[in-house]
Formats: C-alpha cells, sequence, structure tokens
C-alpha cells in the first residue's frame, strides 16, 4: 500500500519548536518532491513550504520564512519539518503530500497525502 504518514505533532508553547516527520511506505521518495501544507479550522488548505527531489526548500507561506525549514533523509524515506519560533496563528493540521519530480504550489498538484499530524501552540 502506498502512503505517506506524519508524526510528530502535538502541543507546544509559543516559542517553542516540533519536528514533524513524513514517511513514505510502498514507495521511495527519490523521485518525488514533497509539500508541506496546513489548515487551521475554518480555514482553506494552505502550502507551506516544498522539499524538492534534491533537498532545495520553495517557501510558500511568508509567515513561515525564517522560522521553518525542511530536509530529507532519503535513505529512511522520510522528509522533515522543522518548525521553530512557533507562534499561536501556526496551530492547524500539517499535511504532507508526494509529487512526482518537481514541486508544486497548489494542492491539486499532489496526488499522494498523509493523514495529518495535528499541531497545537498554547500557552
Amino acid at each position: 500500500q502506498l502512503q505517506l504518514v506524519e508524526s510528530g505533532g502535538g502541543l507546544v508553547q509559543p516559542g517553542g519548536s516540533l519536528r514533524l516527520s513524513c514517511a513514505a511506505s510502498g514507495f521511495t521518495l527519490d523521485n518525488y518532491a514533497i509539500g508541506w501544507f496546513r489548515q487551521a479550522p475554518g480555514k482553506e488548505r494552505e502550502g507551506v513550504l516544498c522539499v524538492s527531489r534534491s533537498g532545495d526548500i520553495i517557501n510558500y507561506a511568508d509567515s513561515v520564512k525564517g522560522r521553518f525549514t525542511a530536509s530529507r533523509d532519503n535513505a529512511k524515506n522520510t522528509v522533515y519539518l522543522q518548525m521553530n519560533s512557533l507562534k499561536l496563528e501556526d496551530a492547524a493540521v500539517y499535511y504532507c503530500a508526494a509529487r512526482a519530480f518537481a514541486c508544486g504550489r497548489s494542492r491539486v498538484d499532489y496526488n499522494r497525502w498523509g493523514q495529518g499530524t495535528q499541531v497545537t501552540v498554547s500557552s
């Protein structure tokens, strides 16, 4: 079965950090760009950033620039989202998604999605 599984979400105080993981099973991530998206209650799902096949980062959300970054470990078939200096407005369900070869900005560009992991930012 081809799937992506996110993990690492949880409750964190403002200013704290979390690292999310996106692990693939049933296929290898080598030929895929991985996008990270998030969806807060009552809001549209928005693109956060994308990690290209070579590991380059493309930021889609201005609000996370300088605070969020990502990396990939193809040997572990896993991509990571490192979130630092978290703010209340970062609270959302975070999703990873795979797109063959190149990053895409829109959610419709991706055809494989994880189930999401909840990030709660609260004091």
